[in-house]
């Protein structure tokens, strides 16, 4: 005659029911503050360990780390804010580099007219070359 359990499925011993696990949560993470390099100092850490300490006195951080011994190590780093980069507005760039070119080449204005007015350097100098030539200098007649 053999005798049943019930609650025994004949799987094995010691064999429990799966029941569904809850969902896995990320890791908790901090902000560890500290007030200046003492506060970093006095920070405890275990051997071949880091921590990165915000230092709440200024805008700085300090990364402390161990060796197998346990002997620390604390460096300070410098943070700022993040300021985005402006985008380069491309639209004028034309009208800035003529306006260079205008001010390179010596004219005063911006517009055609004054660059129509301006003479032009190599027959400036053609014709200043050219009165110089006819000139005769003034002298005992």
């Amino acid at each position: 005659m053999s005798f049943q359990n019930p609650y025994f499925s004949g799987m094995g011993m010691g064999m429990m029911p799966q029941y569904p696990q809850p969902a896995q949560l990320a890791p908790q993470s901090q902000v560890v503050k500290v007030n200046g390099e003492n506060g970093a100092k006095a920070y405890q850490i275990g051997a071949n360990s880091s921590a990165l300490l915000l230092d709440e006195s200024g805008l700085m951080v300090w990364l402390v780390t161990s060796d197998g011994a346990g002997y620390k190590t604390v460096s300070p780093y410098d943070i700022t804010p993040h300021k985005d980069t402006p985008v380069p507005d491309y639209g004028n760039l034309e009208s800035r580099i003529k306006r260079l070119e205008d001010m390179m080449n010596g004219y005063s204005g911006n517009t055609a007219a004054a660059r129509k007015n301006k003479p032009d350097d190599a027959a400036g100098k053609a014709n200043d070359r050219h009165g110089q030539r006819g000139a005769e200098p003034a002298g005992d007649d």
